[in-house]
This record gives structure tokens, sequence and C-alpha cells, in this order.
């Protein structure tokens, strides 16, 4: 879905909802981002680090850390977010293929390129869209009055920041 919708929080409360159902958990945010500042294996020490629960986990190479993920959570049921992602060599050097993982894993991608999601056997895809006139007023109203009822001065001001943003939740809240 298109930027600002809402598909990292979705995923934040998802992740938050059911990490205490696996083995071990991981949210990775930013991967488009972090992996052009800081490369593939920080990412990946960070995915080892938190999964494993071991600190200072160092990796070299991808290569060698695709292997330690092959090797270290081929049996391990768990919980991994991969947070805007970009690119189809991002996923597969994140999340590889199906048998890196241990039997009832849980992979969730968040992404704006839809082309990515057709590549994989994905199970389900949840597409966001856009609030509605009514919710995108609510959410506004939540945040730039604090109450649900903008005092009337406000209204037609609070109807044009409804149309400006286009049912965007994050405009919403950073114009509330």
């Amino acid at each position: 879905g298109m930027g600002g919708v809402g598909k990292t929080t979705l995923a934040r409360v998802i992740y938050e909802n059911i990490r205490s159902e696996f083995k071990g958990a991981c949210f990775l945010h930013e991967v488009r981002d972090r992996l052009s500042k800081h490369g593939l294996e920080l990412l990946q020490e960070m995915l080892l680090s938190e999964i494993l629960v071991e600190k200072d986990r160092r990796i070299n190479n991808s290569f060698e850390g695709a292997n330690v993920q092959k090797l270290r959570l081929r049996y391990k049921k768990i919980l991994l977010v991969l947070d805007d992602v970009g690119h189809t060599d991002q996923l597969d050097a994140l999340a590889g293929e199906s048998e890196w993982f241990g039997p009832g894993c849980r992979v969730i991608i968040t992404t704006k390129n839809k082309h990515l999601i057709i590549k994989y056997e994905v199970e389900k895809i949840y597409r966001m869209s856009s609030l509605n006139e009514d919710e995108s007023l609510q959410l506004f109203k939540q945040h730039a009055f604090r109450k649900n009822q903008p005092t009337e001065e406000f209204a037609d001001l609070s109807a044009q920041v409804i149309k400006f943003t286009g049912g965007l939740p994050l405009a919403l809240k950073v114009l509330g």
C-alpha cells in the first residue's frame, strides 16, 4: 500500500499481539533504508541477535549470515516482520526460502511494491486503503482537539484538512 496508510502500525500491533506464541521474534524496521545505509550484514546481525537472544552477534558477510540463519533457525518457530521491503533481493537475503525457518513460523512483510508479493507464495495479502471521510475526521479530531468534537470555529478547517490528506492516517496525525 501507499506510504502513510498504516502498514507499519498494523504490523507492529499484530507483532505485539502474537509474538508470545513463537520461540523467537524479530521486527526489522525500515528494511529498505537501513539496508542501503548500513548493509545487509547489520540487518542479519539484528535479526539473529533478536531471535536467538544472543548479544554481539557478528556477521562477516551476507553469505555467512544466510548460512547461520538456515542452520540456526530452520527448526525454530519464529515470527519475523520485515517492514518497508523495497525489492525482492532484500526479501531473498533476509527471509530466503521457507526451509530457512521451522514449522509454524510466520513472516509478515510490509511494502509499497505490490510486485514483490507476486514473486513469493504469499499465504495472505492484506491491502491497506485510506480512511473514509468519517474515519478521517474522527482520527483528525482525536489528534487535533484531543476529543471527538472540534469547536465550531474549526469545523471548516477540519473539513479542509480531511480533503487535503486524502484519508492517509499518518498525514492526519501529523497535521492534527
